[in-house]
């Protein structure tokens, strides 16, 4: 059977929605968990508007249509949709609110799904004057006929050696938690949450160990999980233990209802409004805060942060030898050829469990996409002397990983211009590396230290520098980010995060050089309160040919230099013959 056009499907998907009785409706790229990645069931935006990133929206009325992303995807998000049926739209610099204040007519209903969407994210449109309508059937599942299925894969016990603490413990702090602010329960909905609560990893999405479900956490430290019975088989029933029912989704309303009366924290930015209404509905106290997982999971326990170490070391041996591939792949590889390849060498590391992301592998003007994903359709030669970016990341189970280095690919020099950005996008990771500063200090401070040397010469890049990353969990972790806009949520010790900034030129070249790192507490015995350091986890050379030494100072000389020795005495026995003298010459010192 033939599939329909995109034209045909917004077609469909319009009378579906005048069939509802709406003048609009929001699309949004999120699930029912308001996650980053999504079951094939539920890529409800990419299968309406063709756009794949992992951030994205459509507004679509019976006139207009708009589709919006971030500064990571606009260029994907051109090269993906119809401009003749899509407008394509900044989500920052033109919000979405503000495109259907504008657009919409007086009093025009437009429908969304309060499975999609958080309360603060309704509440934005509301401070616009648009009165949003909640919808029971989601008009894209009324005329998807060849929807997927939803996920059934089994949520498996995620060992002590790995999580470090056990689920009863972490269940006895959070249940402390509620009880200190006086709530008899809290509803927790994101898929990260749940597996770092009762250490269990998943299936269900792509890149990220997820086991989709929901969570009621009582105040008594009794928990009720809203799952597939057939999603948990006895080992794992066994492993969460007795004080965790398992009940099938459909008992959810029922749960919700029976907390009538009740002080029920629900997350207002991270949570499906649908929650938030259905318990004022039956009757309960519906108390706005963050997940009670969310920080103490993002806090990693010293067996979480040794475990990441090892997954980096072990990763960085792949990721090295890679390189060294690289150093002949310009006029014989592609960027599918080159991605697959790096999948092969990780293959070979032990408890390598698969790609966190899918790797951003892009060469000359394709690296200036910032979250560009190579296709069939886009894959390009890898030429010589240019740029080529590399973005990628492995999930051991033992911790995740995240590293991009931008190289050249010879055999002649690069040109001044480019050695110049670069070497200012590398002062900023050297200064954000470096840094030393004092407790409750939040992302959002920290971010201008890694742009200030682009800003010198009035450069920038249209991202933020850094996010949170799990332990064998999301590659993309919050609560806590480095951007400037980014939630006054202080740095704290355990926390790992990653280091990237970059600079794009469109049509031209793009430009990021990224590590993981881990925020530890400074040991200065005179301070008269606590300051934070960061640890660098990701082990890999940067590209010699590339830094331009006149612009760097002598102390950004020597952390190079150091950098690169610690490199080649972590990677090194990793490596034999031929790139073991790679790496050693990749790390020479620059004097």
């Amino acid at each position: 059977m033939s599939q329909p056009s995109p034209a045909e499907r917004l077609a469909a998907f319009r009378a579906e929605m005048a069939r509802q009785g709406l003048d609009g409706f929001l699309v949004p790229r999120a699930d029912e968990h308001l996650g980053e990645y999504v079951p094939a069931r539920a890529d409800r935006l990419r299968w309406l508007t063709g756009f794949s990133g992992s951030a994205g929206l459509a507004v679509v009325l019976a006139d207009r249509a708009a589709a919006f992303t971030d500064g990571r995807y606009v260029l994907q998000l051109a090269e993906q949709t119809d401009a003749a049926l899509w407008e394509r739209r900044h989500i920052t610099d033109e919000p979405p609110t503000d495109w259907l204040a504008q657009t919409a007519k007086a009093g025009a209903r437009i429908g969304y799904d309060p499975l999609h969407f958080s309360e603060e994210a309704v509440q934005r449109y509301a401070e616009k004057g648009l009165a949003l309508v909640a919808t029971e059937n989601n008009p894209i599942d009324a005329v998807w006929a060849d929807q997927p299925a939803a996920p059934m894969a089994p949520a498996l016990p995620h060992p002590i050696e790995f999580a470090g603490l056990e689920s009863a413990k972490k269940r006895e702090l959070v249940a402390a938690s509620l009880a200190a602010e006086r709530q008899d329960a809290a509803v927790v909905t994101d898929p990260a949450s749940i597996a770092w609560l009762l250490n269990i990893r998943g299936d269900d999405v792509p890149f990220t160990p997820f086991a989709l479900g929901f969570l009621l956490v009582h105040a008594d430290g009794g928990c009720e999980l809203f799952m597939a019975p057939q999603k948990v088989p006895e080992e794992t029933r066994a492993w969460i233990g007795n004080a965790v029912s398992v009940q099938d989704r459909a008992a959810l309303p029922g749960a919700l209802a029976r907390l009538k009366g009740k002080r029920v924290r629900v997350d207002a930015g991270g949570s499906p409004a649908w929650f938030a209404q259905t318990l004022r509905a039956a009757g309960a106290e519906v108390v706005a805060g963050m997940d009670p997982c969310i920080l103490p999971k993002a806090r990693k326990n010293e067996v979480e942060r040794q475990g990441s170490r090892n997954a980096h070391h072990r990763d960085a041996v792949a990721v090295s030898r890679f390189l060294r591939w690289m150093e002949s792949a310009a006029g014989r590889e592609t960027e599918m050829s080159a991605a697959a390849q790096l999948i092969a060498f990780r293959e070979q590391v032990s408890m390598f469990r698969g790609e966190s992301f899918p790797a951003i592998s892009g060469s000359g003007p394709n690296g200036a996409i910032i979250h560009y994903r190579v296709s069939e359709e886009t894959n390009r030669a890898i030429q010589p002397d240019e740029l080529y970016l590399i973005d990628s990341g492995a999930q051991y189970s033992d911790g995740t990983t995240d590293i991009t280095r931008t190289v050249w690919t010879g055999p002649g020099e690069p040109p001044a211009e480019i050695r110049a950005r670069w070497t200012r996008v590398l002062k900023g990771h050297i200064a954000l590396a470096t840094l030393v500063f004092p407790r409750g200090v939040a992302g959002a401070h920290v971010d201008a230290f890694a742009r200030s040397a682009l800003w010198q010469v009035g450069l920038d890049y249209d991202h933020g520098t850094g996010h949170g990353v799990g332990s064998y969990l999301s590659v993309h972790e919050g609560p806590v980010s480095i951007s400037r806009a980014a939630k006054p949520i202080p740095i704290e010790a355990g926390m790992i995060l990653s280091n990237e900034p970059g600079f794009y030129l469109p049509g031209g070249y793009g430009i990021r050089l990224e590590n993981l790192i881990l925020a530890v507490e400074a040991d200065f015995p005179q301070a008269a309160k606590p300051f934070l350091r960061f640890e660098t986890l990701t082990w890999a050379p940067f590209d010699r040919r590339l830094i331009d030494t006149a612009l760097l100072t002598r102390a950004e000389v020597d952390w190079i230099n150091s950098y690169h020795a610690q490199v080649e005495a972590i990677v090194g026995p990793g490596l034999v013959g031929e790139d073991r003298a790679w790496l050693a010459a990749a790390c020479a010192s620059l004097g």
